[in-house]
């Protein structure tokens, strides 16, 4: 595949990286001097776009390129009040949109091990839930797109919480969902299941961004020669 990485941060480079171990070429490169280049001219040939930005420019970025006639894969967070325009976009393009908050195959067998657990933890109301994760301190958005997809299996799997706060809180129907930033870490989230007399404890901790520069390459391997919207459900076919 010829592929254009959107955004050359560290995630832009882990993803290139991944493109060449796996045979595929990184045809254009786009950060914030030649956002310009995303335009039918320079994206001419170009079998998908990958990208990785900011919550500000992630909508306009995934759009352009669709509307130049190229796929994209994305897995830039906090953007997702417009991803419904985006879909629009994609359908109206006859395009591809590829999106999930977090590409690492084990944070995605992590997702379906946490929403199973929220279904089984229903009938037991003595049980309190917390979600925190910690990230490295370049992390934009607090808490991580990750950490808000966790809040919502568990939501959607016990009736007793009704929404997700990001701060500390004694209102029963509400989900406490902490973010902290320290240092260099990759990302590790917890989400602890509390009793008078136990507590569980489920746990992901990422080593570093190659898992997440891998599922964003295979999630464009998947897209070749599809159309539509798509999620890591789609491609993992759990």
């Amino acid at each position: 595949m010829k592929v254009a990485i959107i955004g050359y941060g560290k995630m832009g480079h882990a993803v290139e990286a991944v493109l060449a171990a796996r045979g595929h070429e990184t045809a254009l490169v786009v950060d914030a001097d030649n956002a310009g280049d995303i335009c039918a001219e320079k994206m001419k040939g170009i079998d998908v776009a990958i990208e990785f930005t900011t919550p500000d420019t992630a909508f306009d970025n995934i759009t352009r390129a669709m509307r130049a006639g190229v796929p994209v894969v994305s897995g830039t967070t906090a953007w997702l009040d417009r991803f419904d325009e985006a879909a629009k976009v994609c359908r109206e393009c006859d395009s591809a949109l590829f999106y999930s908050s977090n590409y690492s195959v084990g944070m995605n067998i992590f997702f379906k091990v946490n929403a199973m657990l929220a279904r089984m933890m229903n009938g037991y109301p003595q049980y309190d839930v917390t979600i925190e994760e910690v990230h490295h301190t370049a992390k934009k958005d607090t808490p991580s797109g990750t950490a808000v997809t966790l809040a919502e299996g568990v939501l959607a799997g016990i009736d007793r919480k009704s929404r997700w706060v990001s701060h500390t809180t004694t209102v029963p129907e509400e989900l406490e969902v902490i973010g902290i930033r320290r240092s260099v870490v990759p990302g590790t989230h917890t989400v602890t299941w509390e009793s008078p007399v136990d507590s569980i404890r489920i746990e992901h901790t990422a080593k570093g961004r190659e898992s997440l520069a891998l599922g964003a390459v295979l999630a464009a391997e998947f897209l070749a020669g599809k159309k539509g919207v798509f999620g890591m459900d789609d491609m993992m076919k759990f």
